[in-house]
């Protein structure tokens, strides 16, 4: 009997000097490497491609490599990252040869974009980074072209990347369940624009990856037929804001009672453009704004959208970021018209807002710019347009309250 018992602790010696092995060597290997294939394409720059680029980058990259100090694409925090991932930061794209991808060719790029995997290591990119396996060729050129042009936004900035710090979770998983895709070995055709459900679900579910949030867990969802996703466009995956409160993502399946059934099409441009609900409330991030679009464009979305099969599913309710009891009547109504969901409690989230009081000295033209943002930062702005949705008599609080973050921050 003694022999059993120690033959028993010899093989579960093994076992955990075994596992103990293997989980070093994850964690100090990090994401895994793959062999990498060269890419001869190179992308003719046209002004129809990089302003199509500029249009698909400012709602696919943007979001996470524009840093609220440069305004650049420099690379920031992603705060909406969930805490067991670790601590991750977007890359500098800027045209920089040695910080950025000023280097890179057309066809790095592309097989960066398609498979997942650094055609300069060998390193597969972590599972936050999207992997566009289902955007055509022709919008996948655009993206490039609009990277390789004269836009501010991606001029050569000489600054530094900072290093990701994944936890071992992120890594495991980058070994055993996240895996790089292969590369088209043919050509990926642009859908019928004439169709308008074809087109719309092209955008829906192989540009914009809206299935992605909009179903019920990053978990269950399908990458190769979206379709068989969990809860396939019924929401409940448990998003984060900046502030990492939770957000979960919406029911948008064409269900009258929990859905958007009841919608009109000009309901849901109307949506995706200014950023309220047909019933006036904000749409919080991380859902972005889809005004870049054209209206031919979220109606064809919006006619996919119908098709889909509609799930009764009562949306579950967002965490929301409450005043602290000596909060200043400014600060509850930044709090409660939303503006803390973008700019953070700090002022410093998506937008930087830590700097307006010195860039709008002017109380009435700060006011001004919340009120009517396109005629500050253009007609393609994210920011939303409160004139009209916002009592004029909350507006100097709320400037009041901008002008102090700006004081608290030192700025």
């Amino acid at each position: 009997m003694k022999k059993i018992f120690r033959w028993i602790g010899i093989i579960l010696g093994v076992i955990v000097i075994a596992a103990a092995s293997i989980a070093a060597y994850i964690h100090f290997t990090g994401f895994p490497s793959y062999d990498m294939q060269t890419i001869t394409t190179k992308v003719e720059s046209t002004p129809a491609r990089i302003e199509r680029g500029r249009t698909l980058a400012m709602m696919l990259c943007v979001e996470c490599h524009r840093n609220a100090e440069t305004q650049l694409l420099t690379g920031t925090q992603l705060q909406d990252l969930p805490e067991e991932f670790g601590v991750a930061y977007s890359r500098n794209i800027t045209q920089h040869p040695i910080k950025g991808i000023g280097q890179w060719s057309d066809g790095e790029l592309l097989w960066l974009l398609r498979t997942g995997i650094h055609p300069k290591t060998g390193k597969y990119l972590p599972p936050w980074m999207p992997k566009f396996i289902r955007m055509s060729d022709e919008d996948l050129h655009s993206i490039i072209a609009f990277l390789r042009s004269d836009d501010p936004m991606v001029q050569p900035a000489d600054v530094d990347n900072i290093e990701s710090q994944p936890s071992f979770l992120a890594k495991f998983l980058a070994r055993v369940a996240f895996k790089p895709f292969e590369y088209p070995s043919a050509p990926i055709a642009p859908p019928d624009t004439n169709n308008p459900i074809e087109h719309g679900k092209y955008l829906a579910n192989g540009v914009f990856d809206c299935y992605a949030c909009h179903s019920g867990d990053f978990k269950t969802m399908n990458v190769f037929s979206p379709e068989l996703s969990g809860d396939y466009y019924a929401g409940g995956n448990k998003m984060l804001d900046v502030n990492r409160m939770l957000v979960p993502s919406v029911n948008i399946t064409p269900d009258k009672e929990t859905g958007i059934g009841n919608w009109t099409e000009q309901d849901f441009i109307n949506a995706m453009k200014t950023g309220f609900r047909p019933d006036g409330s904000l749409m919080r991030y991380p859902m972005g704004r889809f005004h870049r679009l054209t209206d031919t464009e979220i109606r064809h979305i919006y006619a996919f959208l119908r098709t889909v099969p509609p799930i009764k599913k009562a949306n579950m309710k967002a965490e929301n970021v409450q005043p602290s009891s000596s909060a200043t009547l400014g600060e509850k109504q930044y709090i409660q018209y939303g503006c803390v969901g973008c700019h953070g409690t700090t002022g410093l989230g998506y937008a930087d807002l830590q700097k307006a009081h010195k860039k709008y000295p002017s109380d009435s033209v700060l006011a001004d710019v919340i009120l009517h943002p396109k005629i500050y930062f253009g007609p393609l702005t994210t920011m939303p347009t409160w004139e009209g949705r916002i009592n004029p008599n909350h507006v100097p609080n709320i400037v009041a309250h901008v002008r102090e973050l700006g004081k608290k921050s030192g700025q």
